[in-house]
């Protein structure tokens, strides 16, 4: 028996699969904290190359420094006495728990976000493994999902969708059409045709949404990065997925503002990103999209 017949055993892929994901959903948590800063870095670079030498006061002129910053660097350390983490202390999951949540050296409060988003990214992987089993789809869905985990994290914490990561995931939709065969039980890839369409109209719709919105209200409903996340489904699994992936979101997203309202956890005028909710649709899609369609169409008596 060969390596990869063994990997085609369900339970063997599934679990290597959530492995994989807990030490990636350590580094998703790295995108979500160090992606916002690397861009407002190199926005103030940008405004020193743009603010000529010699003209306003020193404190009008951003000051970016010259350590390097990235994912990679520095070394991951803690945010209250800058003490560096060692190996033993980042294993996912496992390390929260034997430190109590808490700093090794300082014993300052260890966000709980941190597991949260390993173990998030653990269970998700584990189920794309166990819906598209050892295959190529199942390489696109992954990566599909650890940038949907990030793009929420950030969302949550900026109101920020970064085209870092949305502009690649919707070119990479797009080229995956290419390989359509027309005979697949999978969400993707959709056929070269409907996936460009779908881009187009996605990115098109909420466009058109936020300008009517500014226009009535002279109000901003949402973000640009929004477009391009809704322009990503439409290229993934193609225009018919977008009318289920925006009702699945809305009407998610309103339950929860709702609820936040009812339980005095969100004023009425500040803004809740869609991004996260956009999000939990999208990944729904990728794993029964074709299903729930065709439920729905069953139900409703139009198949």
């Amino acid at each position: 028996m060969t390596g990869y017949e063994i990997l085609q055993w369900p339970p063997l892929l599934i679990g290597l699969t959530v492995l994989l994901g807990l030490f990636l959903g350590s580094f998703v948590n790295v995108v979500i904290h160090r992606l916002p800063i690397m861009m407002e870095r190199e926005w103030r670079r940008q405004c020193e190359e743009l603010t000529p030498a010699g003209t306003g006061s020193e404190s009008e002129r951003p000051a970016t420094g010259n350590a390097r910053f990235d994912l990679i660097a520095p070394r991951s350390h803690c945010p209250a006495c800058s003490a560096p983490i060692k190996a033993w202390q980042n294993i996912p999951v496992l390390s929260y728990l034997f430190l109590a949540g808490r700093c090794a050296n300082c014993r300052a409060r260890i966000s709980l976000r941190y597991p949260v988003v390993e173990l998030l990214t653990a269970l998700l992987s584990g189920l794309a493994a166990w819906r598209f089993g050892l295959s190529w789809e199942l390489g696109a869905a992954l990566a599909f999902t650890w940038s949907l985990i990030a793009l929420s994290g950030i969302d949550l914490d900026h109101q920020l969708l970064p085209d870092s990561i949305t502009l690649p995931l919707l070119w990479l939709g797009l080229l995956l059409s290419l390989a359509y065969r027309g005979d697949s039980s999978f969400s993707i890839p959709a056929d070269p045709r409907s996936s460009i369409i779908g881009a187009a109209a996605g990115y098109l719709s909420l466009w058109s949404v936020y300008h009517l919105f500014r226009l009535l209200t002279g109000k901003e409903g949402m973000g640009f990065g929004d477009f391009k996340l809704f322009a990503v489904f439409g290229a993934w699994f193609g225009w018919q997925m977008l009318l289920p992936i925006i009702l699945m979101a809305a009407a998610t997203g309103a339950v929860v503002g709702i609820a936040l309202l009812l339980l005095k956890r969100h004023g009425r005028d500040v803004p809740i990103p869609f991004g996260p909710y956009l999000a939990a649709a999208g990944w729904i899609a990728l794993l029964w999209g074709p299903q729930l369609v065709d439920r729905y169409l069953h139900i409703s008596g139009l198949r």
